[in-house]
């Protein structure tokens, strides 16, 4: 199941890409669904090519309660984001991975800021998918909302994130 949505900040590339890396932000989104941030990291320099790590326990009240069963209460997701270095007008892209403890789900996702002015274009592209054999599919079709709502999340609290701070 394919993911897609474009959002645009009234922020330059650098604010909202400084925001997507830092640990504050991040706890912050992970309590505004009822979740918390085990765990947050970032690998190399921020001014070229980099890593985050966030590892988030979710709750399972908005799955379905056939899903519920089988994961129980709480989720925990592991989220990397690999970020190339800036292109020549301060855009950046990062490949992103989602893995999910218990849940036989991967997202993977491009994410690309681009620079219009003096605001900024997050588009984000990705697929859902499941490893299980037969339901695969409708494991993947039944997530992929919930999936894209999350990471969607992250852009929508940007701009509130970047305006409150």
């Amino acid at each position: 199941m394919s993911l897609s949505a474009t959002t645009t900040l009234p922020h330059g590339v650098e604010s909202v890409a400084a925001v997507f890396r830092n640990e504050d932000f991040q706890r912050h989104t992970s309590e505004f669904v009822g979740g918390t941030l085990e765990s947050f990291s970032v690998a190399g320099d921020v001014a070229g090519a980099f890593s985050t790590t966030s590892v988030r326990t979710l709750p399972t009240t908005r799955l379905p309660e056939i899903a519920r069963k089988f994961v129980g209460e709480n989720l925990t997701v592991t989220q990397v984001e690999n970020w190339d270095a800036p292109a020549a007008d301060g855009s950046r892209q990062s490949n992103i991975s989602l893995k999910i403890n218990g849940a036989p789900i991967d997202v993977t996702a491009v994410q690309r800021l681009v620079a219009d002015g003096g605001s900024t274009r997050v588009e984000l592209e990705g697929n859902v998918t499941s490893s299980v054999p037969f339901l695969g599919g409708k494991i993947a079709d039944a997530a992929e909302p919930m999936v894209a709502k999350a990471l969607n999340i992250q852009s929508q609290q940007a701009q509130a994130w970047l305006e409150s701070h």
